[in-house]
């Protein structure tokens, strides 16, 4: 079985109680978290796992609000006592990562910090066996498939490929950043979104990546995607929230 914590629901633009984008993922002992944007390294904190037991970040892109806390991690491992930090992301995490440190040169050899880029394809990173493919957005970028338990979109428009890639998990994170009634690019209305998934076998979607601008909105999103045809049970995700898959 595996697990999913939602550390952070948001966006670029943070809102009250969702943090930037960050999921944990936990199978048995084997531990890894998707993205560190602003506000998820206190969210991980909060977690059984804590930052000294997350020592793998799988990066689905380079934009500041997925790898804002990249190096706040590291340094609380750092005075954690921890030892090590494995980094692993699309082509350009390489150079994401050495330009920060550049920035933070007293960072540099703290830990046995390793970095790795992955291409789409099958690859195992934190002892899980992964699936990627290309997302549509405004910089390359990867979307994430852990076997037929769970899959998490990153930052994406909706488009039938991706919805072909996540048929037949138990439960999808899908990128739903707007409400219908904004004119959006790089990213997918609730309309959109059902329509991609029409044809899919997925038993549970989380929207997230939400913006501030859905405030209020949540209820008429979840209905947006289920008339658009989408047969899957739809919710929205919060920070904390944690799913069995």
């Amino acid at each position: 079985m595996t697990t999913v914590t939602f550390l952070g629901t948001g966006s670029a633009m943070q809102w009250r109680d969702r943090a930037q984008t960050g999921l944990l993922v936990e199978r048995g002992d084997r531990r890894l978290l998707i993205d560190c944007g602003a506000g998820v390294l206190g969210r991980l904190a909060g977690t059984d796992a804590g930052y000294e037991g997350t020592s793998t970040v799988l990066l689905t892109h380079h934009h500041l609000d997925h790898v804002s806390d990249l190096l706040s991690l590291l340094k609380a491992r750092w005075l954690a006592g921890e030892d090590h930090l494995r980094v692993v992301g699309p082509p350009g995490t390489k150079a994401l990562v050495d330009g920060l440190l550049s920035v933070h040169d007293y960072l540099r050899d703290r830990v046995d910090l390793r970095l790795r880029e992955v291409h789409p394809g099958e690859f195992s990173v934190a002892g899980l066996d992964v699936r990627a493919r290309e997302t549509r957005h405004s910089m390359p970028g990867l979307a994430y498939r852990f076997g037929d338990d769970f899959a998490f979109s990153g930052d994406t428009e909706a488009f039938v490929g991706m919805g072909e890639f996540v048929d037949g998990v138990t439960v999808l994170a899908h990128d739903c950043s707007f409400s219908d009634d904004i004119d959006v690019s790089n990213h997918p209305t609730p309309t959109s979104l059902g329509e991609s998934l029409a044809s899919v076998d997925v038993d549970r979607l989380y929207l997230t990546h939400l913006y501030p601008h859905t405030e209020g909105s949540h209820a008429e999103m979840v209905s947006s995607v289920e008339r658009a045809g989408a047969d899957i049970d739809v919710r929205v995700a919060q920070d904390g929230l944690r799913v069995d898959c």
